[in-house]
């Protein structure tokens, strides 16, 4: 039997999946590594570390298996990180990541002085401080030395593409979260190419993500102890390679993920444009498009108030105080803006807050208010949604923090929309398995691969009354942001 190796470059580790042509999660490994916070608001990784951590999860995946039935191997990779290298292929500095908040002036400066119009024409997309070309102007203004060294621009996962293949390219779903891709079209934009002051042979060669660049040369075959002609594709950014996994293909569908940060994917046959840019428009990786809503602190918003604040790792002991009566009832707010904000307010100053705190209050009103607050900030995306005509009737939802049954009702009330559990929630490594099973030619499309691999195990449905209670304090909600805004420009803290 043909086995499959799909690889979840995250932002804390590296998860590795072995799967079989049925679909059948074999195996799964995940080696962490450093981030570093070098500045408030910064936020870089050692791209070495990616690939010795990649290396290891390999090898350690395919021990006790038949390792030379492996036929293809993709990468789902964390987005819009930027990672410089010279005239030999070596790495210029630690790469600035996804999250990281260092570039509001070169963000200003592409909205406001180039223009949102003018961004929107040319990338489909305004500028937000996390895509990558705020960070190449960054790079630019702050570190000219190393800037004039930089010989090839690439995203996290396609330097693991690059020290498995020796070629240097990307995929249009993850090119898309640079600022630098006409997306419409599927090409770099001169345009903006000229806005970052780069050549453009500087960027990737473009591919869809099912499409073979090449295969895995022989002595990394021999040291990850694989066969020979391992094919590798071009692989996806990994939302796009989460939707995959959920079954998120074709025009309508919708996908939550509540991971370290949070998104709604939603897929489409066609390419469309937010108005307001409010939403992503992106490429997809089965070969279309989507809309993408992306907040900055979801998963890692819990995670802040469980863990670093409260001091446990127990997570179901917090959210079992936490009653079934007081849902839709808290009276305790939280903005969940730990790392300013992008979809739908794109403000890097913006901070979290919890607002309506009193004598009474409880750990678990906390609690709650922290679930209730990233749920409430997801419905800010569905409301864009909705305003640009699409009526989403349900989701499939993945991540960490969809594995909370409570955060999956909140969720599910708060939305109003029944949310789908897949069988296999493996995230963007099952994806990715599924990208190398139809460049393996197991599959004649991405569609056909997402049809017959991924199934439904459990669905969480809304309750009328729940549903009115939290449509009301999502208006209360809205309100908290606002008023506190001219505020948040006045805090600093970066």
């Amino acid at each position: 039997m043909n086995l499959y190796l799909g690889v979840d470059l995250g932002t804390s580790g590296v998860k590795v999946i072995l799967a079989d042509e049925e679909g059948a999660v074999l195996n799964t490994v995940t080696k962490e590594y450093e981030l570093c916070f070098p500045h408030p608001g910064w936020a870089e990784e050692n791209a070495l570390d990616w690939w010795e951590m990649t290396k290891e999860g390999i090898k350690e995946v395919v021990s006790g298996f038949d390792s030379s039935a492996v036929k293809a191997i993709s990468v789902a990779g964390q987005m819009h990180g930027l990672v410089a290298l010279d005239e030999n292929g070596d790495v210029i500095r630690p790469a600035i990541l996804w999250n990281d908040g260092r570039c509001d002036k070169e963000t200003d400066y592409l909205n406001n002085t180039i223009g949102r119009e003018y961004l929107s024409a040319h990338s489909a997309n305004i500028a937000f401080a996390g895509f990558t070309l705020p960070k190449i102007l960054w790079m630019r203004n702050n570190e000219k030395d190393r800037f004039e060294r930089i010989r090839k621009i690439m995203l996290p996962k396609d330097y693991i593409n690059y020290r498995l293949t020796g070629e240097f390219s990307t995929d249009y779903s993850d090119a898309s979260g640079m600022l630098l891709l006409d997306v419409k079209n599927k090409r770099w934009s001169d345009e903006m190419i000229a806005i970052a002051g780069i050549e453009k042979d500087m960027l990737c060669t473009l591919h869809e993500s099912f499409d073979v660049i090449g295969t895995v040369k022989a002595d990394v075959a021999a040291e990850l102890g694989l066969g020979k002609n391992v094919l590798v594709t071009a692989g996806a950014g990994d939302n796009a390679a989460a939707a995959l996994g959920t079954g998120t293909v074709g025009s309508g569908r919708c996908n939550i993920s509540i991971g370290t940060s949070g998104t709604i994917f939603i897929s489409s046959d066609t390419f469309s444009v937010d108005k307001n840019n409010a939403l992503h428009s992106f490429a997809h990786s089965d070969g279309h498009y989507h809309l993408m809503g992306c907040m900055l602190s979801a998963g890692s918003a819990s995670r802040w108030w469980m863990r670093d604040i409260l001091g446990t790792h127990d997570y179901p002991s917090l959210e079992a105080r936490i009653s079934e009566s007081r849902l839709g009832r808290n009276n305790v707010y939280f903005l969940p803006y730990l790392m300013g904000e992008r979809s739908p307010i794109n403000d890097t100053d913006a901070r979290g807050t919890f607002t309506g705190i009193t004598m009474d209050t409880t750990t678990a009103d906390l609690t709650q208010s922290v679930l209730e607050g990233v749920a409430f900030a997801f419905r800010d995306s569905f409301e864009i949604a909705a305003s640009l005509g699409l009526d989403i009737k349900k989701s499939t939802i993945c991540g960490g923090g969809s594995r909370s049954p409570l955060w999956r009702r909140i969720m599910a009330n708060v939305l109003a929309i029944p949310l789908e559990i897949p069988e296999t929630e493996q995230g963007p490594g099952y994806g990715a398995c599924i990208l190398s099973m139809v460049a393996d030619g197991r599959f004649s499309s991405v569609k056909e691969a997402s049809d017959a691999l991924v199934r439904i195990k459990d669905v969480t449905y809304p309750d009328d009354e729940l549903v009115r209670a939290y449509d009301d304090r999502y208006g209360r909600f809205r309100e908290i942001y606002p008023a506190m805004r001219g505020l948040f420009k006045t805090l600093g803290g970066k």
